[in-house]
């Protein structure tokens, strides 16, 4: 695409390498979490609630910063991992890191509202005939909740593809290494004469999104056909 250089064309696949890493470690936490919030009666509930939306109120740098310093090389944890050769600072990892910690609030809400629209009394039937907790998650709940883990997916690649304010913070945008679309756009937007580059950039950053949600309706329309098909 004219306007765009090899750079950007890298920042992109790491984008999406970023986005696709931070979903596919994130979803099935998600899941659990969800399941937890829907199903689980304890006392510190209320404290997952608010450990789970806290992303989404805190600024995007506050949350960066938080990230820096837990997994930072000097951050306790970050210092700990290090040592057995797992790196986030300064990495795409990190940045991986950073856009799952910002998307995991939307993956858990379509989740758990899928959840807890499962009907309780088919959960109770088969507990009923003997089928143990996890063999009823996988063969009821699981399925006929995938519309919602599919939507969860979708809008956490989506929020991770888009992240910017975390990750540079935490990472920062070494070109080549944690330079990822947002940031080559911000980059562009900063730099005079390269309008034409910013505004190529967001032409492919909208490509995308207009594909994840295209992605995002054919795969709702496909769960819901199979959990159709599993009640049936």
């Amino acid at each position: 695409m004219s306007g765009l250089t090899p750079e950007d064309f890298t920042a992109v696949m790491l984008s999406l390498k970023v986005a696709g890493a931070a979903t596919f470690v994130a979803l099935p936490i998600a899941v659990l979490v969800a399941l937890a919030q829907a199903r689980g009666r304890f006392a510190m509930r209320v404290v997952l609630d608010a450990a789970v939306t806290l992303p989404l109120v805190l600024p995007p740098v506050a949350t960066g910063y938080v990230l820096l310093l837990l997994f930072g090389r000097r951050g306790a944890l970050g210092q700990a991992l290090e040592k057995v050769g797992i790196v986030f600072a300064f990495d795409w990892t990190g940045a991986a890191l950073a856009a799952g910690v910002m998307a995991f609030p939307l993956m858990v809400r379509p989740i758990r509202l899928a959840i807890e629209a499962v009907d309780r009394e088919v959960d109770e039937v088969a507990r009923t005939l003997g089928a143990g907790r996890l063999l009823r998650f996988f063969r009821i709940t699981l399925p006929l909740a995938l519309p919602g883990v599919a939507a969860g997916a979708i809008l956490g690649f989506a929020k991770a593809l888009g992240e910017f304010g975390a990750t540079i913070t935490f990472v920062a945008a070494i070109p080549g290494e944690t330079l990822t679309l947002p940031a080559a756009i911000y980059g562009a937007t900063q730099s005079p004469g390269d309008e034409a580059r910013a505004a190529a950039l967001c032409l492919v950053a909208a490509a995308i999104a207009v594909a994840a949600v295209l992605v995002s309706d054919a795969v709702s329309r496909w769960a819901a056909r199979a959990a159709r098909g599993d009640r049936e």
